[in-house]
């Protein structure tokens, strides 16, 4: 029994040792410093287990490694993050295709859908999201997160917000000519009063969530002058006792909040994020600039949206795409922080999930600010500076590589190659 002890503590200790050692070389054309915005040549990124161990020279290099991969021909940059999707989405241009997911069908085909988004989003270059809400699938997006944790299925590292919160009626879940007497599935968490505001945050948490999300308005139009205005969703004293039920719990507070009628209410309550904000003002600006809020604007998911929704008969957002190119540039003249986030499945999981760059550069944004959106700007909105958005000693070996450079191209974003994510290879050029 002794000998047999002896023999497993043995084995232990060289199986320990071996995994240590492992290491692995990647040999770089080009590759992105995204804290400094410096394009290094002939760079060699050292991976041990799922960290970066180090960064040479390729001429200094003479460490012996496990294996090599050579990226000589191709321009490397850390993992993308995207801090707006909906992996248990599967794109809701009207009502009625919103509806057809949330009645009929079951949690489960959602979720075996959403396996599919996530390896898609990390196939595309995106190796985190914060996946702002179920819409209907309750805590789904907290097991998917634990099944790609636990190495079951291959997908990002993901943030999760679970169900969201709004007030009672407050949320178009269904087209009108439903029966009033069915009792179907909500796309969110419901509310009544600041005592089951606290309930649902602490409800939420307790089921996986990293954040909490609400919906800050709604009934968004636009005035004669051109401005935008919404109905608040909340009293004071709910979206109060949300936002502090929150950060009391340590977590964030992310707000869907398309005017200053939710924007304003939100970000003074405790939100650290405005989602979307298509309507927002002057006023909303300089309150975000002060209180270092930052905006995730979901360019695309709009575009894409306005013409079928216009058609429908709703033309809001057809007039928020019409104000966005001016509102981007003030945004982004004022110092407002602006982070990565495209709120896709809201549009199909089929179309590029790299199309905001696109939008951001067009209006204003050089190719390296866009892509620092999407990197360490999105890494400290997730409090996951120096861990994510870098490639340096210490951060997670989330790599990617494309052909040609992104800061001169910003589209070959939406051909990423080649795919590492915690030091394994997910996608190979083909």
């Amino acid at each position: 029994m002794r000998k047999i002890f002896l023999w497993f503590i043995f084995s232990v200790c060289i199986a320990s040792q071996t995994d240590a050692q492992k290491t692995i070389a990647i040999k770089c054309g080009q590759l992105l410093d995204t804290k400094s915005g410096q394009i290094l040549s002939n760079q060699i990124i050292l991976v041990k287990d799922n960290k970066i161990d180090g960064i040479v020279s390729a001429n200094a290099f003479n460490q012996k490694t496990d294996s090599f991969i050579d990226l000589s021909n191709y321009f490397v940059l850390p993992g993308l993050i995207d801090t707006h999707t909906h992996v248990l989405l599967q794109g809701d241009i009207t009502s009625d295709d919103y509806a057809v997911q949330l009645f009929k069908e079951s949690i489960p085909y959602r979720t075996l859908r959403a396996v599919r988004s996530a390896k898609i989003s990390l196939e595309n270059g995106f190796t985190t999201i914060r996946d702002l809400e179920t819409e209907g699938a309750m805590y789904a997006d907290a097991d998917i997160k634990k099944a790609i944790n636990n190495g079951v299925i291959p997908g990002p590292r993901m943030f999760v917000a679970t169900r969201a919160i709004n007030t009672v009626g407050h949320y178009p879940i269904s087209p009108k000519e439903f029966n009033w007497e069915l009792d179907l599935p909500k796309g969110i968490q419901e509310i009544n009063g600041a005592d089951e505001a606290r309930r649902a945050v602490r409800e939420q948490i307790a089921h996986g969530a990293d954040w909490i999300k609400i919906y800050a308005d709604r009934g968004y139009y636009q005035l004669p002058d051109g401005s935008f205005r919404s109905l608040p969703n909340f009293t004071a004293e709910e979206i109060n006792a949300v936002a502090d039920e929150t950060i009391k719990s340590r977590k964030k507070l992310a707000a869907h909040a398309m005017t200053r009628d939710g924007i304003l209410a939100a970000i003074n309550a405790g939100a650290i994020s405005i989602e979307h904000g298509s309507g927002m003002d002057d006023e909303c600006i300089k309150l975000m600039v002060q209180k270092n809020v930052y905006w995730c604007p979901t360019i695309f998911v709009n575009e894409y949206v306005a013409e079928g929704r216009a058609k429908a008969g709703s033309i809001i957002n057809m007039q928020f795409k019409q104000a966005a190119p001016a509102l981007f540039k003030k945004a982004l003249t004022a110092g407002v922080k602006i982070v990565y986030g495209t709120d896709i499945g809201g549009y199909d999981w089929n179309l590029p999930q790299a199309k905001d760059f696109e939008y951001m550069v067009q209006w204003g944004m050089n190719n390296i600010k866009a892509i620092q959106t999407a990197t360490i700007v999105a890494a400290q909105l997730l409090d996951q500076e120096g861990l994510i958005g870098e490639i340096k000693s210490g951060a997670f070996a989330d790599i990617i590589a494309v052909k040609g450079d992104p800061t001169k191209d910003i589209t070959l974003l939406q051909q990423v190659q080649w795919v590492m994510k915690d030091g394994i290879v997910y996608k190979t050029s083909k």
